[in-house]
């Protein structure tokens, strides 16, 4: 018979730990492998989300486009000598400059600095605008306050599909490019004729008589509302209120409509009290400065 001679027991159990330590280090490799491949896949997802989003990004960007003429701050700036009040005239921003913003400095230190970021869609807008249009258009005449008005797109959702907001303020644009004087004349009627929330917003049509009406009578503001010349401008100026700094302010965007600055402050109080209003810009205009402006008394509103 032939003999099946076995290793010493010793040399059995270092021959069973050798095996183990192999298998265990062989499992160690095969989990380091998946890991590795895991990780290399959900690499590949996230750089394929992210190109995927890239890619959404540049096909809706929207192109760049040059703003209307006196807005070159984003804004139309109005001014006052005593018997009217004139919109100051500048440049177009051109596609792809940055605005340049109002300097605090370029009116008397005596006189208040009104500026508004506003929505014609914004039923609050015309809450605040109802009551103190007027009153403001009287400080800026007489030559105590200047006042700023920077029409943004937010509501375009509240239009059903007809993007209100935007033809609202494009229609501006093209009357602060063309007949700027008559701006703010027809800021005031888009408030007076605001459509409600939901429904179409008032046609090209209308806007365009609203416009006539106001005094624009440029024989090209037509065209410019129908085309919606500066529709790409205001998506990029609204854009830039709702992600930059404020000019010559501490707030860090826009966050809602109105959004009313006096001499660089937002105003919180009540949109449907004028007095309150005329109170804000009384301290406003002899905080800091030691001055005082002379604010007239508000016109009642009817």
């Amino acid at each position: 018979m032939t003999s099946n001679a076995q290793p010493p027991k010793k040399e059995r159990r270092e021959i069973a730990r050798e095996h183990a330590r192999l298998m265990r280090e062989e499992e160690k490799k095969r989990k380091r492998r998946k890991r590795i491949a895991t990780q290399a896949g959900v690499s590949v997802a996230i750089l394929a989300a992210l190109t995927a989003v890239a890619l959404v990004i540049v096909g809706t960007a929207t192109p760049p486009s040059a703003g209307p003429a006196n807005m070159l701050s984003d804004g139309i700036l109005f001014t006052g000598n005593g018997t009217t009040m004139t919109a100051t005239k500048t440049a177009a921003l051109k596609a792809n400059a940055k605005p340049v913003a109002t300097p605090a400095s370029s009116s008397s230190t005596a006189v208040v600095r009104i500026v508004e970021y506003v929505d014609y869609q914004c039923p609050y807008c015309q809450q605040f605008e109802t009551t103190n249009a007027t009153q403001i258009s009287d400080w800026v005449t007489q030559g105590a306050a200047t006042v700023e008005i920077h029409p943004i797109s937010l509501l375009d959702a509240s239009s059903s599909g007809t993007k209100y907001s935007t033809r609202a303020a494009n229609a501006a644009a093209c009357v602060a490019n063309y007949d700027p004087n008559n701006f703010y004349a027809f800021s005031t009627s888009l408030y007076k004729n605001q459509p409600p929330e939901g429904g179409t917003g008032l046609t090209d049509a209308k806007l365009t008589s609203l416009a006539k009406a106001a005094g624009a009578t440029s024989s090209k503001i037509p065209a410019c509302i129908t085309g919606q010349t500066f529709k790409n401008w205001v998506a990029a100026e609204s854009a830039r209120a709702l992600n930059q700094p404020l000019p010559n302010s501490s707030l860090p965007k826009v966050t809602g409509t109105p959004t009313v600055l006096v001499n660089g402050v937002q105003y919180t109080g009540s949109l449907t009290d004028a007095t309150a209003f005329l109170q804000f810009v009384s301290t406003q205009a002899t905080s800091g400065s030691g001055t005082s402006t002379p604010v007239p008394t508000p016109t009642p509103t009817p």
